[in-house]
């Protein structure tokens, strides 16, 4: 969200999903998208049998490299320099969009300056892709009317994650392939309301609608609007700063709702530390997680068929959900424990409905001005929906940028905080798989779930397994400097030699012992997907 609100104005994803079977050229990076968006995944294939081009760059073998006409397999943190040389070719060949350069962007110059030296043949002593592949996908990507990119936390989830999104955007912004129908920059959200979440005030550092917490004529708004005196004008935590802040006794009090940090959150030890240390922490969630394990208080709250309300999806769809059940035992909805704790805080926070905070919403939230319940009740919408007339959005920057012109942001190759040496000598990957999602606290609970893929694993390739003396099945230990675990190994050719794999999503394998909880600068998301390992026989 922070790369493209910084270049676009607005840090969603730009495009429709239904838009996908209209690109002419799709370019898929740092995401598994046949099992993490199985769904769009599909909308991909069925574009490549009518003829779509499909460019796929993943350090893994992902199951759209089948479909890919080019696929390549960059090594993990080399995100930059590849996107870079593309835009090198591009720039070198003359393939850029120069009216829409011209009238829509600034900055050109600069970038142009910046991926000068990214020549194909350096890129390839960077990336490990061959310098011949870099000059095909630029012409692939650049050489059609409509070309989109799709990516996921492969991109985002690295110290350089920020500025991976900037080259992302560049490149796009280069082609003309922002603010038209079957292009765009399509970040594919990691759960089902993350999207809504960010979009409602979810983040330290704005208010519902991405309005800053900052800015002192909205700091002013939302006190007037929620009747208070004196609103924060500072910027709170992020997720693992919070962790950070709590593990040296500086954070005193934690409100963890429906998240599993220890399972989710880089570096398990450190977390579990952290939640030890804190001294009042409070879980609201509808299992007992691995989290509430630590809690002082469990609430128990309700979960999605319990209730009604909405959910925001990775294209800014607004969708309506009717409550199905009622809610087990002493099981509220979120709102209503949140309303039933402000006033025995001295707050009177005191809603009817789910309508009516949704009116509320539409009142303070101008992206969300002409969504109501009477609406979602036979629409769903795209925001931005300023009014009552607006029949929302399909894609964004038609004409003109949220801010206007888009912005280049020049960014150089970062290597990653970690690399492989003599004792650690993999690099270690994470991300999920079909079956499981997240830190599987529901879909480890279904047995019809869970026998697809019972037990965790680390994906090794055939040649290191040789090396080690291991065989498809057998117990491993996984270790990196802030942690070990033991796994079963699945040996094959998904992973490139030096190089493995682990979902997160298993308690009893916790792949985020492991991770690294180095953060980027700006976004301060941590280095999940670059880790320095070793692996051996138990």
């Amino acid at each position: 969200m922070a790369g493209l609100a910084a270049s676009f104005g607005s840090g969603a994803m730009t495009n429709s999903i239904g838009e996908v079977e209209k690109a002419d050229t799709i370019f898929v990076t740092g995401s598994n998208t046949t099992e993490a968006h199985p769904v769009i995944a599909s909308k991909m294939k069925k574009a490549v049998k009518n003829g779509t081009n499909l460019i796929v760059a993943d350090p893994r073998n992902i199951g759209l490299t089948e479909a890919a006409d080019i696929a390549v397999t960059q090594k993990p943190g080399t995100d930059i320099a590849l996107l870079n040389g593309l835009m090198h070719v591009i720039i070198k060949e003359e393939l850029y969009a120069e009216e829409y350069v011209e009238e829509r962007t600034e900055n050109f110059a600069d970038l142009k300056e910046a991926v000068k030296e990214y020549t194909p043949e350096k890129v390839e002593e960077i990336t490990g892709v061959a310098a011949e592949d870099v000059i095909e996908m630029a012409r692939t990507y650049a050489s059609v009317d409509r070309a989109a990119i799709y990516y996921a936390m492969g991109i985002t989830q690295h110290k350089s994650g920020t500025a991976n999104v900037f080259a992302i955007a560049n490149l796009a912004m280069l082609t003309g392939n922002v603010g038209k129908e079957g292009t765009g920059v399509n970040p594919l959200r990691g759960q089902n309301n993350v999207q809504g979440a960010c979009d409602l005030g979810g983040l330290p550092n704005v208010y519902p609608g991405y309005q800053s917490v900052e800015e002192p004529e909205l700091k002013e708004k939302f006190e007037n609007a929620w009747g208070v005196d004196e609103l924060s004008a500072e910027a709170g935590l992020t997720v693992v700063e919070m962790i950070n802040k709590a593990a040296d006794g500086e954070l005193r009090g934690l409100y963890v709702m429906g998240e599993n940090p220890v399972l989710s959150d880089p570096d398990q030890q450190h977390v579990e530390e952290a939640l030890e240390a804190v001294e009042f922490l409070v879980v609201q969630d509808i299992f007992l997680t691995e989290t509430a394990e630590f809690a002082d208080v469990v609430l128990p709250a309700a979960c999605f068929a319990e209730k009604d309300g909405t959910f925001t999806n990775s294209e800014r769809r607004v969708q309506f959900v009717n409550k199905a059940v009622d809610a087990p035992g002493e099981a509220m909805t979120d709102w209503q424990i949140f309303c039933e704790l402000a006033k025995r805080m001295g707050y009177e926070m005191d809603y009817s409905s789910a309508a009516e905070i949704m009116a509320e919403i539409a009142e303070v939230t101008p992206i969300y001005g002409g969504i109501s319940y009477d609406r979602l009740e036979d629409e769903e919408l795209q925001w931005p929906c300023t009014d009552q007339d607006d029949p929302g959005t399909k894609f964004l920057h038609q004409g003109e940028f949220a801010h206007g012109k888009g912005i280049f942001h020049p960014v150089e190759h970062i290597a990653p905080v970690e690399a492989a040496d003599d004792e650690y000598s993999y690099i270690m990957m994470t991300g999920r798989m079909l079956y499981h999602f997240h830190g599987g606290s529901m879909t480890r609970r279904s047995a019809a779930v869970d026998q697809h893929e019972p037990d965790a694993y680390v994906e090794i390739n055939v040649e290191d397994a040789k090396e080690l003396g291991i065989e498809d099945g057998d117990r491993v230990k996984v270790a990196s400097r802030r942690g070990e675990v033991e796994t079963y190994a699945r040996i094959g050719s998904i992973v490139k030699p030096g190089e493995v794999f682990m979902p997160f999503h298993y308690a009893e394998s916790p792949a985020n012992r492991l991770t690294n909880a180095e953060l980027d600068p700006i976004a301060k998301i941590p280095e999940y997907k670059v880790s320095a390992v070793k692996v051996e026989k138990v």
